[in-house]
């Protein structure tokens, strides 16, 4: 049974002068309804993300934030580290109003909100990390390049010109040295302080994202748990969406649910 979709359309906020593009979804939804912000990869933008987006909008409160320098955001000179996405990021959300959310992300997206749950643990409410990387058993350029190669079968073949052209947006320069960016950062030396609950998600053949890293990061990790999807590659929120959505809902819903039996407990214990 396919889920419903909701409609999505861009919007643009300005941010330390920046203007940044973001997809946020349309549904009229109360306000308590949670914020899911789906954080993009390694140069390309929240395109990609629109399937996954378009699934979990009917539930939620869905924004995509494309990162200045990528996609339809402004292209300053200056390339982000993950600090100052991670900065940005918090301001972006001061600036539309998010005060806590739970985070999506795939591949490099996962770099981004593992170094915004350090920063502003309170921003963070729980987190769905998709193809987490850097595998640190593979951390160089020619193993990288290879494993996406090997990746490329396993994707839908629509993905391409999409990447193709968030690639020419952010121009030569800003892909090289955001996979220095990328390529540099120890996520594993950071996993253990991210405490909120985490839903680790791989796709079974996904070969950017060994099992043994999947494990690892689970491992690291000090709540967390790890869904395998079957068949998919390393973009299930652009090739399979839909499962990828129905165990984000699922762990969304669960945690929420723990929570508020959390809350009623500890308001008894007070009585």
């Amino acid at each position: 049974m396919n889920l419903p979709k909701g409609r999505l359309q861009s919007h643009y906020t300005t941010v330390d002068g920046l203007i940044i593009h973001a997809r946020r979804s349309q549904e009229p939804l109360p306000e308590s309804t949670p914020v899911v912000i789906l954080v993009h990869g390694v140069v390309v933008s929240s395109r990609y993300m629109i399937p996954a987006a378009e699934l979990l909008a009917p539930y939620y409160q869905v924004y995509a934030p494309d990162f200045p320098g990528y996609g339809e955001s402004e292209k300053p000179k200056h390339v982000l580290d993950l600090p100052e996405l991670a900065n940005i990021l918090c301001r972006w959300m001061d600036a539309v109003g998010i005060e806590r959310a739970t985070m999506l992300g795939n591949s490099f997206g996962c770099q981004v909100i593992t170094e915004f749950g350090l920063r502003y643990p309170d921003r963070l409410e729980r987190a769905v990390l998709q193809g987490p990387t850097i595998d640190r058993h593979a951390r160089n350029l020619p193993q990288q390049l290879w494993r996406f190669m090997l990746n490329a079968p396993l994707e839908d073949p629509s993905q391409g010109p999409l990447q193709a052209y968030d690639y020419w947006l952010a121009g030569l320069p800003r892909i090289v040295r955001t996979i220095q960016i990328a390529l540099s950062d120890c996520i594993e030396t950071k996993l253990p302080y991210l405490h909120v609950p985490t839903l680790v998600v791989r796709g079974q053949e996904d070969p950017v994202v060994s099992q043994q890293w999947a494990e690892e990061v689970v491992n690291l990790l000090p709540n967390a748990r790890l869904v395998v999807i079957p068949g998919g590659g390393h973009t299930l929120n652009y090739s399979a969406p839909l499962e990828l959505s129905r165990v984000t809902r699922a762990f969304i819903d669960a945690t929420r649910s723990q929570l508020l039996e959390k809350e009623r407990l500890d308001e008894n214990t007070l009585l």
